[in-house]
């Protein structure tokens, strides 16, 4: 059985990204000594899903950000890529997450962005939650969850806070619909 799990970084008042899509903000996190989990996550998963918004932020790194693991972006635009790892999805969440499953992926990233984050909890695909709250109010921007957002109810596993003012949060969803 497949298993998606959202584990995305969000400003105190529930933004993922600036209004232009900026993730800046985030860099007062960028340190040597700590990467709050990511190695261990990152190793866990087989497989991405992210929106196209987020496929171009990534674009924009020195070198693509999710090597050894196959990426499926949800658009309806006419990306194109070089990378064999890149599969361009502009199916619905349910139809594709079933091709995704179909060929062996148990352990999926959801990445982002807000809008497909919204399309997964519609149909109620997300079965876990590691959300890292990151200290700064942004005001404004992309939100972690745009409405309408259905109600979801969720059991807490675990929570840490580090040093830098990071909260991480684990959660579970209770119960499949």
């Amino acid at each position: 059985m497949t298993k998606v799990t959202l584990y995305i970084a969000a400003s105190l008042d529930g933004y993922i990204a600036r209004s232009d899509g900026g993730i800046d903000w985030l860099s007062i996190l960028d340190t040597e000594e700590e990467d709050y989990g990511y190695g261990a996550f990152y190793e866990s998963i087989d497989a991405i899903v992210l929106g196209g918004n987020t496929y171009e932020v990534g674009l924009g790194f020195d070198k693509w950000p999710y090597p050894g693991k196959k990426s499926f972006v949800f658009t309806k635009r006419h990306f194109q890529s070089d990378r064999k790892d890149v599969v361009f999805v502009s199916d619905t969440v349910k139809n594709a997450l079933a091709y995704i499953e179909a060929q062996g992926f148990e352990n999926i990233w959801l990445v982002g962005g807000g809008a497909l984050i919204n399309s997964f909890l519609q149909h109620s695909l997300i079965d876990e939650y590691i959300i890292s709250t990151i200290p700064t109010i942004l005001g404004s921007g992309i939100q972690l969850f745009p409405p309408p957002t259905p109600e979801e109810k969720l059991e807490l596993i675990s929570s840490k806070q580090y040093s830098s003012g990071l909260l991480q949060s684990h959660y579970r969803r209770i119960g499949k619909p």
